[in-house]
């Protein structure tokens, strides 16, 4: 593995910044403490940390796991149900649960706490994702400390296990969503490591990661816990998201006694991965989540270099092949031939027209369509690099 690409534990501050929006997601297993039910003792001292934020200036979303389990424990069911029905159940149940106990340990500290539950296809539309936006912003103004989570209700396709549905990817969603400067993903291991700790003893914790790599990834033990959905591999993509979203990540041990305010103060603990990029503007945050991408524009060597290297449109010349179906005005994934994803733009074209003039010369668009919406499949202001 690249030293340029990572940094062992050694004690140093690696990457400091100034941080006035912080994402905390507390994943199921820190709630819990691995058993069946909430933990209050660990719930209150995670709420204490955010309230100590709060006084500080810092505002601070919370995005939590532990719906479920708390509607297992509630309903004394068996863990080993994990059908899908009787897990929205299990939801429906615990979410309130989780609510009520959110809302009493932080009033206890005199402040209000805030539902929002959210879906993928919510998020996946402009108009919810800008009024998603909007009520988190809202609820900040107000000193409120949102408290966000899957409405695991009607995601039945998220609960089923398709990797889309974890919190911790929406918690990076929820920190591109509001701008955030950091995202904390506190769990019950320590970090990254070079094997999973819990199998080897030998295993390192890596403190920072500069890029998020094939050998990055293959590091990730894909094992969830038996209380929660996500694993290291979904840390890993959340991080990536939220990084390329011009945020920093940081993945620790939630029983780390203070775990958030040593990191706002700049101290390195678990493992840290910095923003590859600056803030983007909303739009473009939008876009790179990936909730609304309907298809596949796959471009040559040349057209590869256009985009990224020079900052160019996306011209229907550089086209190898479409996939769709997309219409005008849809986010699309935009690939080289081996596969990679390179962008994500919003496309002049729905998939037939694209498909007709892949390949062309621009001032053969009118011709062979008959119409034409501009010469470039993708505007240059219309694209986001992945």
């Amino acid at each position: 593995m690249a030293d340029s690409d990572t940094k062992r534990a050694s004690g140093e501050d690696a990457h400091r910044r100034e941080y006035g929006r912080i994402v905390a997601k507390f994943g199921t297993s820190l709630l819990t403490a691995g058993k069946d039910q909430l933990d209050l003792k660990m719930m209150s001292a995670l709420v204490g940390q955010v309230a100590g934020l709060r006084k500080r200036g810092i505002e601070v979303i919370v995005v939590t796991s532990g719906s479920i389990a708390a509607g297992r424990h509630r309903l004394g069911v068996n863990a080993a149900g994990r059908e899908s029905p009787s897990r929205q159940v299990l939801a429906s149940v615990g979410q309130s649960h989780l609510m009520h106990t959110y809302d009493g340990l932080f009033a206890e500290h005199d402040l209000v706490a805030a539902q929002a539950l959210l879906t993928r296809r919510a998020l996946a539309d402009r108009e919810g994702y800008l009024n998603a936006r909007n009520t988190l912003l809202a609820l900040l103004d107000l000193n409120a400390v949102p408290v966000v989570n899957e409405n695991d209700v009607v995601a039945v396709e998220e609960i089923e296990g398709i990797l889309i549905g974890d919190n911790d990817n929406l918690s990076a969603l929820v920190t591109n969503l509001v701008d955030a400067d950091l995202l904390v993903m506190l769990t019950d291991t320590g970090g990254l490591h070079t094997a999973d700790p819990r199998r080897d003893p030998s295993a390192e914790l890596i403190r920072t990661v500069e890029r998020i790599t094939p050998e990055i990834e293959s590091l990730a033990d894909d094992a969830a816990t038996p209380q929660g959905v996500g694993g290291m591999v979904t840390k890993l993509e959340a991080a990536k998201l939220a990084t390329a979203g011009g945020a920093d990540v940081v993945i620790a041990s939630g029983r780390e006694p203070r775990v958030l305010e040593r990191l706002v103060n700049g101290e390195t603990i678990g493992t840290a991965f910095p923003a590859t990029t600056n803030r983007m503007e909303s739009r473009k945050r939008w876009m790179l989540s990936g909730l609304s991408t309907r298809g596949k524009i796959v471009i040559d060597e040349g057209a590869a270099k256009a985009v990224l290297s020079h900052g160019k449109s996306l011209l229907p010349a550089g086209v190898r092949e479409v996939v769709g179906p997309f219409d005008r005005g849809d986010s699309v994934s935009i690939c080289s031939d081996d596969g990679r994803e390179l962008a994500i733009g919003v496309t002049n074209y729905g998939h037939e027209d694209a498909a007709a003039i892949c390949g062309l010369r621009s001032d053969k668009i009118e011709e062979t369509l008959g119409h034409e919406y501009g010469a470039e499949l993708v505007h240059r202001n219309n694209l986001v690099l992945v």
